[in-house]
């Protein structure tokens, strides 16, 4: 049985549009449609909403998933804060993580990444005085590849016409960046390779390490923290919280254990979904926010796949990074326990990211090649409120999928001892790290549970456990076919795979999916908002 978000709304045959997921970039899509005055249904196979914007509960805690930190969110203007207040009525605030919002730490050496260009520029030139005009240069490479990245995402959304005349010219100022790999700039700057570390030392927000990721995925991400990080007051959670009533306004809503088994195509039109239990809901249009190999290899029939040359890009596809998570709740507040809120990136102190990653793939006893923690108790000044007296942090690192393959038919919860053990193993591990950096938390975790890279295929419906959809090589950004737009008539993609990782890359495909379908500058209306006007 079906159930809807907060079990206000009836649930009709047909609507507007159907959004198939109800990850950021689904939510974005649907409230953008809702405020065209759009019907709206959300179909979330997953018992809530959000995608990697949930959370999940223990007794006496909840944990983030997948939203740690967010830039941005002080500069009003800025498109990804506009698109927030947009499709959220201005009903989602942000807490600042104040003047530090990364630590990168190699071996016992800890550099800090502060807010401000000019304050991070000054405090990168105090690390590393010689290397003054390298920090410079890749401070502009930063602006001119995110200023030349407009043209490009902007060709994406545009009608296949216009697309085919000016995408060539619009995306050529851009390519000059993408093509490169993060390492082949970074070395073209400067030959130190402390400093190449260092600057590379976000890589894990999108999952490939410098010599394999594009240079612009990493300049886009790296551009969106400059003004330091932000967090949603209340958690999470309050993204969907905010968002759909927006739809709802509209007339649309959003069911949860609700998973869609096809979308049903009538002669190369799709004109609706038919649930897993049967039940067919119709809409003028239909969108798939499940990523595009899950799109394609699951939701449509197979024959018209291969008929439209769609398993030929399938195969170009890879999945990105899997990972593991270990969710640790703490007895005692922030303030109590003393956690900070910049994140830690955690790194071996010999080797280079590339080479650290090898071995690591090679045997995951060997040095974990990067640990991310996070403290998101202590961004949210909202949590004690929630949760007095206690705590929680995030621990991330890279895990290869094939790592866990052998119990990938066995179900959630039910994986056996062997299973269990070696949760436990790469859990202590990972505690282990947490003391190097927080000695003063031994003793007070209260709590911990490891997801691995099945659990993200169980809730989040990865096959790979992947993390961040198709991973950001070069050749990605060449595909011209991950656009909003499908080849099948009224079935539109919409989530990361078809801009780029992350919260704003999820915002930014909804907009271009909804002025796809509507054939609109969206983006222009979405700017001019304010307060509700």
């Amino acid at each position: 049985m079906f159930q809807s978000f907060k079990k206000k709304f009836k649930v009709r045959d047909h609507y507007d549009v159907i959004v198939v997921g109800s990850g950021l970039g689904g939510m974005t899509t649907a409230a953008l449609m809702a405020r065209e005055g759009k019907s709206v249904l959300i179909l979330e196979r997953h018992y809530t909403v959000g995608g990697y914007t949930h959370v999940f509960k223990r007794p006496g805690y909840e944990w983030d998933v997948g939203i740690h930190y967010v830039g941005e969110m002080n500069r009003k203007h800025a498109l990804t804060r506009k698109l927030f207040d947009y499709v959220t009525d201005n009903q989602l605030e942000w807490a600042d993580m104040g003047d530090v919002y990364d630590r990168v730490v190699i071996g016992d050496q800890t550099f800090d990444f502060v807010k401000g260009v000019s304050a991070w520029k000054a405090q990168m030139k105090a690390y590393f005085p010689e290397d003054q005009s390298a920090i410079d240069a890749y401070v502009d490479l930063i602006f001119q590849t995110t200023s030349a990245s407009r043209t490009y995402f902007l060709d994406k959304g545009l009608p296949n016409l216009a697309h085919k005349v000016a995408g060539t010219f619009l995306r050529k100022g851009f390519k000059k960046f993408y093509d490169r790999t993060t390492l082949d700039v970074l070395q073209s700057i400067t030959d130190n390779p402390l400093l190449i570390k260092v600057l590379a030392g976000q890589y894990g927000d999108y999952g490939l390490p410098p010599g394999e990721s594009s240079f612009a995925m990493h300049a886009v991400l790296v551009k969106h923290y400059f003004q330091g990080g932000f967090f949603p007051v209340g958690g999470s959670s309050r993204i969907a919280e905010t968002i759909l009533p927006v739809v709802n306004a509209a007339g649309g809503t959003c069911l949860v254990n609700a998973e869609v088994a096809e979308i049903v195509i009538e002669g190369q039109k799709a004109t609706g979904v038919r649930m897993k239990n049967g039940q067919i809901f119709t809409a003028d249009k239909i969108v798939s926010g499940i990523g595009v190999p899950n799109t394609y290899r699951k939701l449509l029939p197979q024959d018209l796949v291969g008929k439209l040359g769609l398993d030929q890009q399938l195969a170009l596809m890879k999945p990105s990074v899997a990972h593991a998570c270990l969710y640790i709740g703490l007895n005692g507040s922030p303030e109590e326990l003393n956690l900070p809120k910049a994140n830690y990136w955690i790194y071996p102190e010999k080797g280079s990211h590339d080479e650290c990653v090898a071995a690591y793939k090679r045997d995951i006893q060997a040095p974990f090649p990067v640990v991310y923690i996070s403290f998101p108790s202590a961004k949210d000044p909202d949590w004690s409120n929630r949760y007095p007296g206690k705590s929680t942090i995030d621990i991330i690192t890279l895990m290869p999928y094939e790592v866990f393959d052998k119990w990938e038919e066995l179900p959630w919860k039910k994986r056996g001892e062997a299973y269990e053990a070696l949760k436990e193993s790469v859990s202590q591990r990972l505690l282990e790290v947490l003391y190097q950096q927080e000695p003063q938390l031994k003793g007070k975790v209260d709590i911990y549970e490891l997801s691995t890279p099945l659990t993200t295929k169980h809730f989040v419906n990865y096959d790979r456990g992947e993390i961040y959809g198709i991973e950001h090589t070069p050749a990605r950004f060449d595909w011209e076919f991950l656009r909003p737009k499908t080849p099948i008539k009224s079935l539109y993609l919409t989530g990361q795979d078809i801009v780029t990782v992350g919260v704003g890359g999820a915002l930014a495909s909804g907009l271009l999916t909804a002025g796809a379908m509507l054939g609109k500058n969206l983006m222009s209306k979405v700017m001019k908002w304010e307060n509700g006007a």
